[in-house]
């Protein structure tokens, strides 16, 4: 039997993921997930693919109360309401995306980390996860993990590298390859997956440091680079969300 064995998100897209025992699946996605993004002055999306700094940010949110809270390195904090200033246009992988930028010292802060000029906003309609409502949520199987880590030649590889909203267990490794044009229930939730997430340089970086310490892309073009999936160098699979409903760490998987 397959079961949901870890869950984990981040509010502020590109900083450090925080595991949680369960989330709300709304039509959108978990309404906290990547519910905003750094830009450069230009107004460009800036992520820990190339400031990997940001990884070392931790940040919490809570949506009725518009709180967000950053936890740094060097043991600092900041919290506060968020109030958003003015619009900004954004360039959100190459597309155009609408949005506001977040008042106060947050933008100074993120900056301040990445040694570079960013800006804290939030997107005008939905959130910042990669794919958009289409994939806002995403799955890795542990043995598929544990398949990675035998061809890197690691003892195991940590699941944060590659930043999935959903972990599950009791199946093969890459078993959820086939899953992609079905619908799968978690607890209380249904998701329709529609592709395989194709892999960047993220992957390769220490999840807690944001260093390059994982040849990731390389290990998945050696064992991986012939394999059938909607993009490449794919793992793990992306859907949307077709049923609401709460998940749980310990909820039965089951594909329809």
């Amino acid at each position: 039997m397959a079961v949901v064995v870890g869950l984990a998100f981040t509010p502020v897209k590109g900083t450090r993921l925080r595991t949680v025992e369960s989330v709300e699946l709304g039509q959108d996605g978990v309404r906290e997930n990547r519910r905003f993004y750094l830009v450069d002055d230009r107004g460009r999306l800036v992520n820990s693919k190339v400031a990997g700094e940001l990884q070392t940010v931790k940040s919490e949110y809570s949506d009725p109360d518009r709180r967000l809270k950053l936890v740094f390195a060097n043991g600092g904090s900041l919290e506060g309401e968020v109030s958003l200033g003015d619009p900004v246009e954004t360039s959100f992988y190459s597309e155009p995306k609408a949005a506001r930028l977040v008042d106060g010292p947050w933008s100074e802060a993120f900056s301040e980390v990445a040694g570079r000029s960013l800006r804290l906003v939030e997107p005008v309609d939905g959130g910042a996860v990669d794919r958009g409502t289409d994939g806002s949520v995403s799955l890795i199987s542990r043995a598929s993990l544990a398949r990675l880590a035998d061809a890197a030649g690691e003892a195991s590889v940590d699941v944060r590298r590659f930043r999935m909203l959903v972990e599950i267990d009791g199946v093969a490794a890459h078993a959820e390859d086939s899953w992609v044009g079905r619908s799968v229930r978690f607890g209380e939730a249904v998701v329709a997956f529609a592709g395989h997430v194709g892999r960047c340089l993220i992957t390769s970086r220490d999840p807690d440091t944001g260093q390059v310490s994982l040849p990731t892309l390389d290990v998945l073009r050696d064992y991986r680079g012939s394999a059938d999936t909607t993009e490449p160098l794919a793992f793990g699979i992306w859907g949307r969300v077709v049923s609401p409903g709460a998940v749980r760490v310990g909820d039965e998987v089951t594909p329809l």
